[in-house]
């Protein structure tokens, strides 16, 4: 999750892509360029330990737009392990 935040503030789609399940992911990974993430709170972390195939972690990712608007994202994200990877599959916004 840590790292899927970081490829968000530097813009890294290549890496958003390959850390999205086949499953699930868009044809292409769009960022909003006039968007900056300014913090990452993670909520609560539900399994995704060594020994487990899925894993949950829920966060809270503020941003702030060019124009000076600035807002959140609350998220619970879904994830499971692809070939010994961590792959985003989907999350619920709330």
């Amino acid at each position: 999750m840590r790292s899927r935040y970081a490829a968000f503030v530097v813009g890294d789609r290549g890496y958003l892509f390959r850390t999205w399940h086949p499953r699930t992911r868009p044809e292409e990974v769009i960022l909003e360029p006039s968007l900056t993430w300014e913090g990452l709170e993670i909520t609560e972390v539900v399994a995704g330990g060594a020994n487990d195939e899925t894993g949950e972690v829920a966060f809270v990712a503020r941003w702030r737009m060019a124009d000076g608007r600035r807002g959140e994202v609350v998220e619970r994200s879904r994830f499971a392990r692809r070939a010994g990877r961590w792959l985003y599959l989907d999350g619920d916004v709330g």
